[in-house]
């Protein structure tokens, strides 16, 4: 098996984004081509906190003027020219530095958060089948959403919360203590003791606040679940049922609900209580010293407004902090989630499959899905170029196991899968899948129109090939009822489609594609007999001398084939032509007699 190690001890594709496993490296890696937006961003946030900060300090000059002059004498304008120009600067800096860093947010936002996306699912393209059999697609999804938007809301806390708060709260110390040192240490010491209770209170919340989210998210899944299963529902008379359900997790919902509203309520009290001895001691003390003489009419004036001001910042800090711990969470769930070992990979010096005949071989080939439980073990086939070959045998047996690993869905521990001669290990995937063509049993089709499904095959067939392959697929017909034709949307997964409709149009986009390894897996087995025998008829015209690997639960649609291989238990216990095998009165046999309308039983009745 190919291995590729890296720091972070992750094996990953080749042309998998190298991104980093932990969460703050990982919102490094997503900054990094921004670096210079968000350096300029926090110059302009820093003016326009220092602009709004600064804003007292020029009402005490003002205020300094008006008690030294308290009639004006001569042009007023002119005595308090300076502090109104310094008033009128620091409002106007305040808008350009705000506006500015919105304009930056602006252009970099939606570009960061494109790029979060964009590497998150170039990474999660590159993960093996088992790794999406493990996950449900809408969480995946979801998840990449998630953490796209969560990267995004970190990087403005931290720039556009915490740095602005962190400069009013350094401006108003040093304005203070340039006043009196003791009013500047008493502010500095409330500032303080008020970010580390903050902080303590929001990682103390933090527990009460994730089970909230999760029951949310649980609750929310529930109601999906019953949504979709309504018309279940309804067939059996379950509706009241399903509002009962319902309550018993929405009154979880409820009780989680509130252990994190009152904890929020406690840490609310705290913060109004700070903020009233900020303000009742801020203004208590500046009196005192104005009493004093200690300090002007203008400088208690500015240390009111600045204990205001510092009151406004600072009240939803602790809120700021939970929130900023929630983001955090949520790139981490991400990076957990999607950010894991590669299963499969390209050995580094993988070459391009090259497939002149189609000749196919297992030599010793060794596999099992997990320990304990083997499947193969020195496995040998061999499939002559241009061969059709029927797999048969009960449901478990290694037929699907056999096509997997011809596909590289899996891997085997030992031995060799050879395609013309090239150990599929050491060629790309890519290449592989590019030859390989494969109608499964439930094909899903994009929620794209028929025509963009069709074309998927063959991403430059004009319409004319796409039409033609159409018709091998019996598909024109009901195609041409469609209001919209070819143009028609197709829904979910091809939803809006019967599933002989799907499993035609998948048809149409394997023979439009062209491989020279084609693989059927029950491949008409949602169509009617008249529809299954045109395109049976359809797809020999196409195979030609196409390998083929037929799947078969109905004997009946192998029974032509060059050759069959019966599974039984990992191991092929005979091979040859259909009267071959009859004649021979054996297992092969004793499954054609066992078949119960056209199919075979899952185990041996």
């Amino acid at each position: 098996m190919p291995k590729s190690s890296t720091k972070e001890g992750l094996r990953r594709a080749a042309e998998a984004p190298q991104l980093p496993s932990n969460p703050w490296r990982f919102i490094l890696f997503c900054l990094k081509p921004f670096r210079w937006l968000l350096l300029l961003m926090l110059v302009l946030e820093t003016g326009q906190a220092a602009g709004s900060i600064l804003v007292p300090y020029a009402i005490k000059a003002l205020m300094d003027a008006v008690a030294s002059q308290p009639v004006p004498v001569g042009d007023w304008l002119e005595t308090f020219k300076q502090p109104l120009l310094l008033l009128a600067g620091l409002n106007l800096a305040e808008i350009v530095f705000s506006r500015s860093s919105g304009a930056v947010l602006i252009i970099m936002g939606p570009r960061l958060r494109q790029g979060t996306a964009r590497s998150l699912f170039a990474y999660l393209q590159n993960h093996a089948p088992r790794y999406f059999g493990n996950h449900f697609a809408g969480a995946l999804a979801h998840r990449i959403s998630e953490t796209a938007m969560s990267v995004n809301h970190t990087t403005w806390s931290i720039i556009c919360d915490f740095w602005p708060i962190a400069v009013t709260f350094s401006v108003s110390v040093t304005l203070l203590l340039d006043v009196h040192q003791g009013l500047g240490l008493f502010v500095a010491a409330w500032v303080l003791m008020y970010v580390l209770i903050s902080y303590w209170l929001a990682t103390r919340c933090q527990p009460y606040a994730q089970d909230f989210a999760a029951t949310r998210s649980m609750v929310n899944g529930k109601i999906v679940d019953a949504v979709t299963n309504i018309i279940n529902a309804k067939l059996f008379a379950r509706l009241q049922h399903e509002r009962a359900y319902l309550d018993s997790f929405l009154d979880t919902e409820l009780k989680s609900a509130r252990r994190t509203f009152w904890y929020m309520e406690r840490v609310r009290w705290f913060q109004f209580t700070a903020a009233a001895i900020l303000k009742i001691g801020t203004i208590g003390y500046a009196l005192q010293l104005w009493q004093a003489g200690e300090i002007s009419v203008g400088a208690f004036a500015m240390s009111t407004g600045l204990a205001i001001l510092v009151i406004g910042d600072a009240r939803n800090l602790s809120r700021r902090f939970l929130e900023f711990f929630e983001y955090v969470g949520n790139v981490a769930n991400g990076v957990d989630t999607i950010i894991q070992s590669h299963e499969i990979i390209d050995v580094p010096d993988a070459k391009p499959l090259q497939i002149k005949q189609g000749r196919i071989e297992f030599k010793d080939v060794c596999f099992s899905y997990e320990p304990g439980r083997q499947v193969f073990e020195r496995l040998n086939v061999l499939i002559e170029p241009g061969q059709r070959v029927g797999l048969v045998g009960f449901s478990g047996s290694g037929k699907s196991t056999f096509v997997n690993l011809i596909l590289r869905n899996f891997e085997p521990q030992a031995g060799q899968i050879l395609v013309d001669g090239q150990d599929i290990l050491l060629t790309t995937q890519d290449s592989l899948h590019a030859q390989i063509s494969l109608i499964p049993q439930d094909p899903s089709l994009f929620h794209r129109s028929l025509k963009e499904n069709i074309g998927y095959g063959k991403l430059d067939a004009d319409d004319a090939q796409i039409g033609f392959a159409a018709k091998l697929a019996h598909a024109e017909e009901f195609i041409a009822a469609m209001p919209e034709g070819y143009e028609s949307l197709v829904g979910e997964r091809g939803v809006k489609l019967s599933g002989g409709q799907r499993q035609r149009i998948a048809i149409a986009r394997v023979m439009l594609k062209d491989a020279p390894i084609l693989i059927l897996d029950e491949a008409t087995s949602s169509l009617d007999s008249v529809t299954e025998k045109t395109i049976q008829e359809n797809l020999d015209r196409v195979m030609g001398r196409k390998t083929v690997i037929a799947i078969a639960h109905r004997l009946s649609t192998i029974a032509h084939l060059d050759r069959v291989l019966v599974f039984d238990q990992g191991r092929i216990v005979e091979d040859g032509s259909h009267q071959e095998l009859l004649d021979k009165q054996s297992f092969y046999y004793r499954l054609w007699t066992m078949q119960a309308g056209g199919f075979l039983p899952d185990e041996v009745v």
